[in-house]
C-alpha cells in the first residue's frame, strides 16, 4: 500500500487518480489545513477506488504509528507541507516547525515500521536564483525564501539518511510550477482563502471573485518584465510520481519535473483570456520579496530514467484550470 501524505491537497489529489488508475491502493493522511473533505468523495467518484482516509497532522507520532500499524505501508509519497512563499517570509517559524517537523516524524515512524521508500515532492525553489537556464539536477543549490530553505533542509536529511543506510529508497522530485485541472472538473486547485498562486487567483479575477490581478513587478529581465517560470500541467505531474514510484532503479535520484519551456506571467494571462474568452483586469505591483527573474527546467535526466515527458500545453493548463472552476463555483 501507499501512504499520500497531504493526498487531499491540489497535487496529492491528482497523484492519487493516477495511482488508482495504475491499479494501487491508496492510503491519505491529511489535516485539511490547506484542503477540503469533500475531495475524498470526488476521488473516489473519478477513481471508483476505496482510497482509506485519516483525518491528521503527521507531526503527531502516535497517530502517524496508528497508521502504519493498521496497515502493511510499502512506500511513502510525501506531499504535505505549507508552500506559500510570500507566507514563509513573513512566518518563518511556522514554516521551519511544520515542514521539517513533520517529515522528521514521517521519517522516524517509517523506519520503526521498516519502510524505507520515499518520494518526496521538493521544489525548483532550491535552485535559488540560477546562474543560467535551463535547470539541470546538478546545479548549486542555494534559496531565497524560508519555504524553499525547509525544502533544502529537507533534501538534506534524506540525503544524510540514504549515506547512514543504503537501503532507503528516496526519490527527491524537484516541482517546477504545477497549474491545471483533472478534466473531468471535479478536482483542481482550490486554495483556502486568497491565493497565492498564479493560476487561482487569474481564475478568481476571472470569475469576479477578486476585482483585479496583481502582477508583481515587470521590471525583471525577461522577455515583458514580468517573472517566468516553467509551468508544468498538475496531471503529468501527478504522473511523474507514478513513474518514479514504479522505476526500477533504486537508491537516492532527484529529478526535475517539469516542461522545460518557460513563459512568463503576462503570456499565461494572455493566453487565459484568449482560450477562455474571458477578460482578465491586471495592474502591475511591488516585486514579492524572494522572487526570482526566471527559472525553467531540463527535464532530460526524467526523460532518460523514468521515460517521463510533460505532454500537456499552456493552452490545455489555462482551459482546465477554468473548467474546473466554472463546475465548481
Amino acid at each position: 500500500m501507499i501512504l499520500v501524505t497531504g493526498g487531499l491537497g491540489y497535487i496529492g489529489s491528482h497523484t492519487v487518480v493516477e495511482l488508482c488508475e495504475n491499479k494501487k491502493d491508496v492510503i491519505i493522511i491529511d489535516n485539511l489545513s490547506n484542503s477540503k473533505i469533500d475531495v475524498l468523495d470526488k476521488l473516489k467518484n473519478i477513481t471508483k477506488c476505496d482510497i482509506k482516509f485519516y483525518k491528521g497532522d503527521i507531526c503527531d507520532k502516535e497517530l502517524l504509528r496508528k497508521v502504519f500499524k493498521e496497515n502493511k505501508i510499502d512506500s511513502v509519497i510525501h506531499f504535505a507541507g505549507y508552500k506559500a512563499v510570500g507566507e514563509s517570509v513573513e512566518k518563518p517559524l511556522l514554516y521551519y516547525r511544520n515542514n521539517i517537523d513533520s517529515t522528521l516524524t514521517l521519517l522516524e515512524v517509517m523506519e520503526e515500521y521498516d519502510c524505507r521508500k520515499i518520494i518526496f515532492s521538493s521544489s525548483a525553489t532550491v535552485y535559488g536564483k540560477p546562474a543560467s537556464l535551463p535547470i539541470y539536477e546538478d546545479f548549486p543549490l542555494s534559496t531565497t525564501n524560508p519555504y524553499g530553505t525547509t525544502k533544502l533542509f529537507i533534501e538534506q536529511i534524506l540525503k544524510d539518511l540514504y549515506t547512514s543506510n543504503n537501503k532507503w529508497d528516496i526519490t527527491i522530485l524537484r516541482y517546477f510550477n504545477p497549474i491545471g485541472a483533472h478534466q473531468s472538473g471535479l478536482i483542481g486547485e482550490d486554495p483556502n482563502g486568497i491565493p497565492n498562486n498564479l493560476m487561482p487567483y487569474i481564475v478568481k479575477v476571472a470569475t469576479g471573485d477578486l476585482p483585479c490581478l496583481n502582477i508583481f513587478g515587470d521590471d525583471y529581465d525577461t522577455i515583458d518584465g514580468t517573472g517566468v517560470r516553467d509551468y508544468i500541467h498538475v496531471v503529468d505531474l501527478a504522473r511523474g510520481h507514478v513513474l518514479a514510484l514504479t522505476s526500477q532503479k533504486t537508491g537516492l535520484k532527484i529529478y526535475n519535473l517539469g516542461t522545460g519551456r518557460g513563459t512568463s506571467v503576462l503570456e499565461l494571462v494572455n493566453t487565459f483570456e484568449k482560450v477562455n474568452n474571458v477578460k482578465v483586469p491586471r495592474k502591475i505591483v511591488e516585486r514579492r520579496p524572494g522572487d526570482i527573474d526566471a527559472c525553467f527546467a531540463s527535464c532530460d535526466k526524467a526523460k532518460e530514467e523514468l521515460g517521463f515527458v510533460a505532454e500537456r500545453t499552456i493552452t490545455d493548463m489555462c482551459r482546465d484550470s477554468y473548467n474546473f472552476v466554472k463546475k465548481n463555483s
